[in-house]
């Protein structure tokens, strides 16, 4: 059975002060489980609050049991051929509980995206897996992982996929790979489009692996490699904008790895709709070769900002509190983004991060230049190379990983493999902000929505709400993975039109997004935030 469509607030609550633990303002960092048997190389969140989670099948054992009688039998692995423990499981968020799951080819540095019907489509991987598609259609019990042997015509490893407005997923790059494809494939799309911005970006250290790719609102795509980027319509092969180098001309793309968002989507309803892409962290131009010797450099400290929609547009370049390389960026319903994990040295590859980074740092986009940046409070375990952070229902983030080696390594290494998951709670989750919290009683979990439609909200809260400061978000739930956060798009559905029904209780109206360029068709989580604290979300499906 799924869970409940609406957690009562007061369970809510309960559940994060009993597996988090208190501390001053800037953010909570609970334990969840200590030990879930897998590294969290991979992380999507679905539609019935569970986590897929997955790690990879070649480092030998994992510490997490395949159902008896069920084990992996592959010929082509190139450790391991007969294999009773999983490399991929479930993570049910509101049970604290973890089902194993089975893949049979290797998953390693892959990608994934949400179809518009809730099922995640993961693609590539490494030897075995490098060509293979898999689904995973989420159910109440018993589900696990389909996988078509070829159902891409390249090796894809390392390539970033995303869901486009007529659902399809385009898959992009990966290693020696300059191309995209699409899945699933129909006669027209049929074959490998040439890429060649992905060759031109490639330097003796690669440093274009995982490109940060953002689906703009006129249904192009935003494409960053290196250090710098192109606007494609994928539709005609043709690249319709060039944008200027990135200030400094360092590299942010993997092993260089820094990480990338697009900025909350306002005014949608607009005829003109402005998007801003953000850059931050990475290493600088050499720091893989120098971390293989030894000389572990500096990472970057800067972020850039480009709003992409402006005929002529142009960096505005911003400095972290904290340089980091290996960060991942999530967008939070507030509109605010976190910049969680990694390391203040070195680069991302096996042993090459130095010095973790334990505090996070919040992002403001509407503040002004230079009062945007928080350090956060920090966390006790190290989140280098192979570390995710996802954003749950509940408004807290899931954070796991950290293997920076070939194999499962505990002990008698600088950085433990950590099997752990915990979560960070912003401060708006925080006892403080009681007067502000806001519950949605309507609609309900798991509506269906379509585009440009009047939607109300129905929600309550025990202050006097002030109406200018009323809003509701709308969020597509990311697959992260390697620092990037695949799909991720928050869009700012209105607000202020609030009026009393009740004591207490207040309707909200907005309307839906008015296109697939500015939402493509799936699952989202829909937030009412009042003075920046948001609500529990809420599933919704738009198509």
């Amino acid at each position: 059975m799924a869970p409940s469509p609406i957690l009562s607030f007061s369970f809510f609550f309960f559940f994060f002060f009993f597996f988090t633990k208190a501390s001053a303002a800037g953010g909570q960092w609970g334990l969840l489980k200590r030990n879930i048997g897998i590294s969290a190389m991979h992380m999507q969140l679905l539609h019935n609050d569970r986590v897929v989670i997955y790690d990879r099948t070649d480092f030998g054992s994992s510490n997490l049991a395949l159902p008896t009688g069920k084990c992996r039998n592959d010929p082509h692995d190139l450790l391991l051929k007969h294999d009773c423990t999983a490399h991929s499981a479930e993570y049910d968020v509101f049970s604290n509980s973890i089902r194993p799951l089975m893949v049979r080819t290797n998953i390693w540095c892959s990608s994934g995206a949400v179809s518009p019907d809730g099922h995640l489509i993961q693609t590539g991987g490494y030897n075995d897996g490098e060509r293979v598609v898999r689904i995973f259609r989420p159910c109440s019990s018993g589900c696990d992982w389909e996988e078509t042997s070829f159902g891409l015509f390249v090796p894809r490893w390392y390539a970033t996929n995303h869901i486009l407005p007529d659902g399809r997923v385009i898959i992009i790059g990966g290693r020696l790979q300059f191309n995209y494809e699409f899945y699933p494939k129909s006669e027209s799309t049929n074959r490998v489009f040439s890429l060649p911005f992905l060759r031109q970006t490639t330097d003796p250290e690669e440093n274009n692996l995982y490109p940060f790719v953002h689906l703009n609102v006129d249904g192009h795509l935003f494409i960053f490699a290196n250090n710098r980027a192109i606007l494609l319509d994928y539709n005609k092969n043709v690249v319709v904008k060039n944008f200027p180098v990135i200030p400094g001309g360092q590299p942010r793309n993997y092993p260089s790895t820094g990480s990338s968002v697009l900025l909350p989507l306002k005014n949608i309803h607009q005829p003109s709709v402005n998007a801003d892409v953000l850059i931050c962290g990475g290493a600088p131009r050499g720091s893989f070769r120098e971390s293989n010797s030894g000389k572990f450099i500096g990472a970057l400290n800067t972020c850039g900002r480009i709003r992409i929609t402006d005929p002529n547009p142009k960096w505005s370049m911003e400095t972290m509190p904290l340089a980091r390389v290996m960060g991942d960026m999530t967008l939070l319903p507030n509109g605010h983004i976190l910049i969680i994990n990694g390391a203040a040295r070195g680069t991302a590859g096996w042993e090459l991060g130095r010095e973790p980074v334990f505090k996070p740092v919040l992002y403001r986009p509407d503040n002004p230049s230079g009062s945007r940046f928080e350090v956060q409070n920090p966390s006790s375990i190290p989140r280098l190379y192979h570390s995710t952070a996802i954003l749950l229902r509940d408004g807290r983030v899931l954070v796991g990983g950290n293997n920076p080696h070939v194999f499962y390594n505990f002990t008698g290494v600088l950085y433990p493999t950590d099997l752990s998951l915990e979560t960070f709670s912003p401060e708006y989750i925080g006892s403080g902000f009681s007067d502000l919290w806001v519950r949605i009683i309507a609609p309900t979990s798991q509506t269906k929505l379509g585009y440009k439609q009047p939607l109300v909200v129905r929600f309550s809260v025990s202050s006097v709400v002030r109406e200018e400061k009323v809003w509701v978000t709308m969020v597509t739930p990311s697959f992260t993975t390697h620092s990037f956060s695949m799909n991720q798009r928050l869009l700012v559905l209105g607000g202020e039109n609030v009026t009393l029904v009740a004591n207490s209780m207040y309707d909200v109206s907005v309307t839906t997004p008015t296109s697939a360029f500015l939402a493509p068709p799936g699952w989202y989580l829909v937030f009412v935030v009042h003075q920046d604290i948001p609500s529990e979300g809420i599933w919704v499906h738009i198509q």
